[in-house]
């Protein structure tokens, strides 16, 4: 019988308690020997632009992190790192991607394409070439990401892919503006020189404007 004012204590509720304490007890010290462990590092090895590199990164190391900070490839650009501006999309195995938006330990054996293995300044990529001639970079902040979506387009164009304007899925698409302007909607430019980048990818691809 317990007494009025006499706290009421069960064996359970006493083992719940005495493990809640040890928690908080043990918890501080495997905190400190992690950050003394350091961060998990894993080896990834890749071809970059047409180089075999390897890398110890930390896990959470994304492909745009590891190009620019790891192997100084500062072509690639980092605007809104949440995979909505397209400024550093980079090509793995012919296929464009939003490099923030991948971690480089996912790349292991990969072929990976940036701006700086497309082309020289001696030897522009016909698509660079383009850009140049119809003056379609501005400030040029986003033109590297553009450049590299509008090779892969003319190449997705060209593999008979649909979009979503494409007006069947089965025949294959035209490289039109239409096609051209749906295909590079992931890239934006706040700078507007969007109808000179479609003519610069209408001139590569042979097709009038």
């Amino acid at each position: 019988m317990t007494m009025a004012g006499e706290l009421e204590v069960s064996r359970r509720g006493v083992l719940a308690g005495g493990a809640a304490a040890a928690a908080l007890v043990a918890a501080p010290a495997a905190d400190a020997a992690q950050a003394a462990a350091g961060p998990p590092l894993m080896k990834v090895a890749f071809d970059i632009n047409g180089k075999r590199r390897e890398l110890d990164v930390d896990t959470r190391t994304t492909l745009l992190d590891a190009l620019r900070e790891n192997l100084q490839l500062t072509g690639t650009k980092k605007g809104c790192d949440h995979g909505q501006c397209g400024a550093c999309t980079v090509l793995v195995d012919g296929v464009r991607i939003n490099a923030c938006l991948t971690l480089a330990v996912m790349h292991q054996g990969d072929r990976i394409t940036t701006i700086e293995g497309l082309g020289t300044p001696d030897k522009l990529h016909p698509m660079q070439a383009a850009f140049v001639r119809h003056d379609g970079y501005q400030c040029g902040y986003c033109t590297p990401g553009q450049i590299c979506s509008a090779v892969a387009v003319l190449g997705e164009i060209k593999a008979g892919i649909p979009s979503h304007v494409s007006a069947s899925l089965i025949d294959k698409p035209e490289a039109s503006d239409a096609e051209m302007r749906e295909r590079m909607s992931g890239n934006i430019c706040r700078c507007g020189a969007y109808s000179n980048i479609i003519e610069a990818m209408t001139d590569v691809a042979g097709a009038k404007a």
